[in-house]
């Protein structure tokens, strides 16, 4: 019996605006758990804006997760991800072993571009504070981004750790 479920399909082009941000990054996460991406790259000063406390998103994540999979976070700082993404928390200790999250912090040279990168497909928000940017697949565009991401990268320092030890 098919399925008439309508799937998001991932966008290609330029969008504008919180609400088309939000169903691409919801589009995306879809993609990844349908289509088994084996890696894929959030890049944000703060995630603040981004949906990953949504119940929808942490169950697409849930859907994704797997052994040989890695998702990689990199940001500025993370308390606000922390305070404001009650569900995404629990599901980032749980999932410790393929998370690798960094913070840049206020390092020289450290504008975290807002971005979603995967070897395929990619999301860029130009302009963050409007919501505004472009996504698709062009190689050279995905080629450019990653290198931006791997500069701040090789600066950050390991952050969010999934669990605190003290005394």
């Amino acid at each position: 019996m098919p399925n008439d479920d309508p799937v998001p399909s991932l966008t290609e082009g330029r969008f504008d605006g919180r609400e088309a941000f939000d169903a691409i990054l919801r589009a995306a996460l879809s993609a990844a758990a349908r289509e088994g991406w084996k890696e894929i790259v959030f890049s944000d000063p703060d995630f603040a804006d981004w949906p990953l406390g949504e119940r929808a998103s942490i169950d697409a994540l849930q859907a994704w997760s797997a052994s040989g999979r890695r998702f990689v976070l990199l940001a500025q700082r993370f308390d606000v991800l922390e305070r404001g993404h009650a569900r995404f928390v629990p599901w980032r200790r749980i999932w410790d072993h393929i998370v690798e999250c960094r913070a840049t912090g206020k390092a020289a040279g450290s504008e975290v571009p807002s971005a979603i990168w995967t070897p395929t497909w990619f999301v860029h928000r130009i302009d963050p504070e409007r919501s505004r940017g472009v996504s698709g697949t062009d190689a050279p565009a995905r080629r450019a981004l990653r290198e931006s991401i791997d500069e701040c990268w090789r600066i950050a320092r390991p952050a969010f750790p999934a669990s605190t030890l003290g005394l």
